[in-house]
């Protein structure tokens, strides 16, 4: 890295907020409870690193304790993605992975816990300790990344090695995660707990994806309408927001037509399509699925009844402006050719041509 990028990144460090601070410390110790509370008592196994720390712990003697293995694990690979992933994010990651390890550490050692029974909330019913552990831990993680950071250095990982194997991160991660289960399956000398163990990842990636985007998904409408201007009007009215519009032509047709694209949450949808086909039968529309909406045009996906949309009034020309322009173009008109006249020829000179073609 050199000077003008170490720099750049240490004044980046003015971005990093206290607000986001707190809800880390919040993220991690809802991650902290939702593993020692319910995954680990009944020897489940979590994703990636975490998940690797746990298999550690239960393997190995007990003065290397779960704290020991988060935090030996995940700050080194943290630290390597410090370039590519930038030092806000490096700093608000090891702050809540620290604030994790701390905290199980305090659950498992220093609260007056009663471990004796397995779970302390769901005692050894293994499927009720997959779900709750998956979901406890998937809104702790999810929390993380809405701050800004991560709690596991295993995806962290995946971007820095995954396009050096040829493989995208999401792959990277998932042979990793097959990889860490198929042990467990053999040190534990069962497939029943793995198993278990992949229902509380599967709960916990919903989670993430729950807090991360939210319930209230945004789709985006794409309508190709031969009845545009009347389409776009009636939308923009429903949606309480403008319309995106550019004109598209047909591959086999060459017909001309304009394409429309809003942005609007999955309860409008219905009703985008009903309003679309009642003027224009024959539209095509399709709808996608997006994660955010960011810029200054950002809608808001609320449900509130949204405000009626007036477009602008189209003003005619009026007698003076006509005038104006009138005058104007004949300032600027270009003055005419000047008119050829025949210079007349003396008469002696006409005599002496006669003479010269006789």
């Amino acid at each position: 890295m050199n000077k003008a990028t170490l720099k750049e990144q240490i004044r980046s460090l003015r971005t990093l907020r206290p607000l986001n601070f707190l809800g880390l410390l919040i993220s991690g110790s809802v991650n902290a409870i939702g593993v020692t509370m319910f995954l680990i008592p009944v020897n489940l196994i979590d994703s990636g690193f975490s998940g690797t720390s746990m298999l550690l712990f239960q393997v190995t003697p007990h003065f290397l304790n779960l704290t020991f293995f988060l935090l030996i694990l995940n700050i080194p690979f943290f630290l390597l993605g410090l370039k590519k992933q930038g030092l806000v994010f490096t700093v608000y990651s090891v702050f809540a992975v620290a604030v994790y390890s701390i905290a199980a550490f305090l659950i498992q050692h220093v609260f007056p816990i009663d471990w004796s029974k397995g779970s302390p909330i769901a005692g050894n019913d293994v499927l009720l300790c997959a779900l709750f552990g998956g979901l406890v831990s998937g809104i702790g993680s999810g929390l993380t990344i809405r701050c800004g950071g991560a709690i596991d250095g295993a995806e962290v990982t995946a971007v820095l090695f995954a396009k050096r194997l040829g493989l995208s991160v999401g792959t990277f991660v998932m042979i990793y995660n097959v990889i860490l289960y198929i042990i467990s399956a053999i040190v534990f000398n069962s497939w029943v707990l793995p198993l278990y163990s992949i229902v509380a990842y599967a709960v916990g990636i919903k989670a993430v994806d729950f807090i991360v985007e939210g319930l209230d998904k945004a789709v985006a409408a794409l309508v190709i309408s031969s009845k545009s201007d009347e389409v776009a009007a009636a939308l923009s009215n429903k949606l309480g927001h403008g319309i995106t519009m550019w004109e598209t032509s047909g591959y086999y047709s060459r017909e001309k037509k304009t394409a429309l694209y809003c942005v609007a949450n999955r309860f409008q949808l219905l009703g985008i399509k009903r309003t679309v086909h009642e003027i224009d039968p024959d539209a095509f529309v399709t709808v996608t699925e997006i994660s955010d909406t960011v810029g200054r045009n950002k809608i808001s996906l609320s449900l509130k009844k949204k405000k009626h949309v007036v477009p602008p009034p189209i003003l005619a020309p009026t007698t003076e402006i006509v005038d104006e322009a009138a005058a104007t173009l004949a300032d600027d008109a270009p003055a005419p050719p000047p008119e050829l006249t025949q210079t007349p020829v003396a008469p002696d000179l006409a005599e002496e041509n006669s003479n010269a073609e006789e």
